[in-house]
């Protein structure tokens, strides 16, 4: 099963880190988001990538056309250009970088992928959060009820800690906590290729028309994910994720520090 990820957007609530680079191209521990979130799908056997590039796709192009040598030792004969790799391991993945527009929306990418997803269900993400959900239940959830798309729905992370009152005195405290109400798209689908008829053009925003025309047909299931989910919006946002990862106890992480 494929996996694709938008990766073409401006990021412009992110203008600090995305003036020179897309979004996904943030780093966290030395490494870009979109390598974050390929590993998560790698540690569940989904090793086949289609990415969708839009702004500053040379960016991510000679990322991972240079990919072999910017982490690994390797010897070039200057009078050919012939290269020798020297140890290291390099993940087993298939990586498909397709041009899909500079100002093409969420649903115009999606569809201009119709011939790279091809005929069978196929994984679909955004290139700017992590999670620790389980893709394979994910999977599983969308095989089982037979509709043509599966969200994950995620709980989002407050901005504030949570208190548990017991009158003037605090009963519990979390810092940080999931909000106790309120599904939102979390990204993480599984889609059949039908839902690429639902999309009109470029113009088209995946998360307006074609979902809820998919929702009023009845053919949209939410699977519940209550454990880690986070975006990366703001600086704020990348602040946090670089902590988790500097602690060792990053949600998301899998292998990938390994690899790091």
């Amino acid at each position: 099963m494929k996996v694709v990820i938008l990766a073409g957007g401006l990021g412009t609530r992110l203008s600090e880190e995305t003036a020179l680079k897309p979004k996904p191209m943030v780093e966290i521990g030395g490494r870009p988001m979109l390598w974050h979130i390929m590993q998560h799908y790698a540690a569940h056997g989904f090793t086949e990538f289609v990415v969708a590039l839009g702004y500053r796709a040379e960016v991510v192009r000679s990322y991972f056309l240079h990919y072999h040598y910017v982490g690994r030792n390797f010897s070039i004969n200057l009078a050919d250009g012939t290269t020798r790799m020297h140890g290291g391991d390099a993940e087993d993945w298939l990586v498909h970088l397709v041009y899909t527009g500079a100002d093409t929306q969420t649903g115009g990418r999606l569809r201009r992928l119709r011939d790279w997803v091809g005929d069978a269900p196929f994984l679909m993400t955004y290139g700017d959060g992590v999670s620790d959900v389980d893709v394979g239940q994910l999977v599983g959830f969308h095989r089982a009820h037979g509709r043509l798309a599966t969200v994950t729905a995620v709980r989002p992370p407050s901005r504030f800690g949570g208190l548990a009152l017991d009158g003037d005195a605090v009963a519990h405290f979390e810092e940080k906590p999931q909000i106790g109400e309120g599904w939102i798209n979390g990204g993480f689908f599984v889609l059949e290729p039908r839902v690429l008829d639902y999309i009109a053009g470029d113009a088209t925003l995946w998360e307006r028309e074609p979902l809820e025309r998919l929702a009023a047909e009845g053919e949209l299931r939410a699977f519940r994910h209550e454990g880690f989910w986070q975006p990366m919006d703001t600086l704020r946002d990348v602040r946090l994720l670089e902590s988790l990862w500097a602690s060792g106890q990053a949600p998301w992480a899998h292998a990938a520090r390994a690899r790091s």
